[in-house]
């Protein structure tokens, strides 16, 4: 079987950058271990334009954003299924200095196009907003399962589920062999997997696990809550709530500790009451050492590639980044220096 492209792992950067690559009339070939995408699948799928306590714009959000929905729709074309959910998302303010900091936002252009309105009074009795809010757009989440499980069966006899051995890699003059696929190139899109490569060890992956919960409560407006944690309605009353972010304790499963802090962050945001803990997860997130993601080529081997550590911003992250990965991979054209890993090549 010859190829252009292998791509190792189909967690939500190897899926995107499968579809782009393919849309360019490369062949290509899937290869995953399903425990490997398990960060994906246990993700939120939150893409929010203003993030962190001090509620300021993404890294990048002007160029990233504008890519996000109309990608993901492409793809729910693409395999028939549907699990992008446009959202608003409503985030509270603390206090009126903050209220009047943000109505100061309203006159700045690379903000005011995320901004839905901005309110300086309670909207909604039943959350903590004495100081109002604002409401954002270009914003919502999405349904990570149902995304991966579609794309899984659009890639059909072009995606692989078994253990990629390394090992067993042999170079060839027109790239590389594993067993019968004689491949062009290699791109590891394998998370935390890629630190077992011998390729990829080098970079500085910084690993963090995240908890949510899936909680039964009523209140079910239409927009996703976010200030402290984030609330994303499901429907029938269950809403997803979190996240944690520790960089310890790695192979723990779901902790007690986790749970409470997400409550107690949830009663501060939301004062209806929870009727249950319908779910724990965790998930470990292939995150790096300065929060930006690995792209680019191996420093000497011209012919392997990584596209990986997105971390808990990859739904945002990838649509524009796969697209500025398949121009390096097709056409040679560079990568941003903030993500390209020529940035690590002095630690080999």
């Amino acid at each position: 079987m010859e190829i252009d492209f292998l791509i190792i792992g189909q967690g939500l950067a190897g899926t995107s950058l499968a579809y782009r690559l393919e849309q360019e009339g490369q062949r290509i070939l899937l290869i995953d271990q399903p425990d490997w995408n398990k960060s994906s699948r246990v993700a939120a799928g939150l893409y929010n334009p203003v993030t962190g306590r001090k509620m300021v714009k993404s890294w990048k959000a002007e160029l990233l954003f504008p890519e996000i929905e109309p990608f993901y729709s492409e793809l729910e074309n693409a395999c028939g299924r549907r699990f992008l959910n446009r959202k608003k998302i409503y985030r509270p303010f603390l206090s009126i200095e903050e209220q009047n900091e943000w109505m100061g936002h309203s006159s700045d252009p690379s903000i005011t196009q995320f901004i839905e309105e901005i309110f300086t009074e309670s909207q909604h009795r039943e959350m903590n907003d004495n100081f109002g809010g604002v409401l954002l757009r270009m914003s919502g989440w999405l349904n990570i399962n149902e995304y991966m499980a579609g794309m899984a069966n659009y890639f059909d006899d072009r995606l692989r589920l078994e253990v990629f051995d390394e090992s067993l890699l042999e170079k060839s003059t027109d790239g590389w062999k594993y067993g019968a696929i004689s491949a062009k190139k290699l791109v590891f899109c394998n998370g935390l997997g890629a630190l077992k490569s011998q390729f990829f060890s080098y970079l500085p992956f910084a690993p963090v696990k995240g908890e949510i919960l899936e909680v039964e409560q009523d209140f079910e407006p239409d927009f996703i809550a976010n200030r402290g944690v984030f609330r994303v309605p499901l429907g029938g009353g269950i809403h997803r709530v979190g996240s944690t972010y520790t960089w310890h304790d790695l192979d723990t499963g779901p902790s007690k500790a986790a749970k409470t802090e997400i409550l107690s962050k949830l009663h501060e945001l939301v004062r209806v009451p929870v009727n249950g803990v319908k779910s724990h997860k965790i998930g470990i997130r292939p995150a790096t050492k300065d929060r930006k993601p690995f792209l680019g080529k191996h420093p000497i081997e011209d012919s392997v590639y990584i596209f990986n550590g997105f971390g808990a911003k990859g739904v945002s992250l990838i649509p524009y980044f796969s697209k500025m990965m398949t121009s390096h991979l097709i056409n040679s054209e560079p990568v941003i220096a903030d993500v390209d890993i020529a940035r690590y090549f002095k630690y080999i």
